[in-house]
């Protein structure tokens, strides 16, 4: 499949004509009626002869013109591909450096996360330490009540012993 684009100017559709096969039959049809007219001798072959040769030297400088062409705009394509090829290079290299800085990222997020999670366990063992603290206090609490309550029973039988006596 031909990816280059279709010749536009006269001098791309001639130089295109050149190498074509097409372009070899009429060579090739050329020297065969040079030769055959020479033959049957319908000219004189000095004539000919002096003929076939400024018209293949002609045709020498011409190709080479041609070829020159052709070599100027592929080496100007080519340097194009080369300053293309040095931009890709350097977006590699800038790819190269953001994955750099994101895996340096995604390193102290890591550092971040464990920092976090030995945060979290020590929350949770001073939220233990605190239910147990309250657990206790509760418990205490609870013991200070029941010995108020027997207090207060207390003081409430000496009251009456006290009216008792008092009678």
């Amino acid at each position: 499949m031909d990816t280059q684009k279709p010749p536009t100017s006269m001098i791309e559709r001639f130089t295109r004509w050149i190498g074509s096969p097409s372009s070899l039959v009429v060579h090739t049809i050329f020297f065969l009626s040079t030769f055959c007219a020479g033959v049957l001798g319908l000219a004189p072959w000095e004539l000919l002869l002096l003929v076939l040769t400024t018209v293949v030297s002609l045709e020498a400088i011409y190709l080479a013109i041609f070829i020159q062409i052709t070599v100027n705009r592929n080496t100007a394509s080519l340097h194009e591909v080369k300053e293309d090829v040095a931009e890709i290079q350097e977006d590699i290299d800038e790819v190269q450096e953001d994955v750099a800085e994101i895996s340096e990222d995604i390193d102290e997020v890591q550092e971040d996360v464990a920092e976090i999670s030995e945060d979290i366990d020590e929350i949770q063992e001073d939220v233990d330490e605190m239910q147990e603290d309250i657990l206790e206090d509760d418990q205490a609490g609870r013991k200070r009540g029941a010995t108020l309550e027997e207090v207060s029973a207390t003081l409430q039988k000496l009251l009456k012993d006290i009216e008792a006596l008092k009678k």
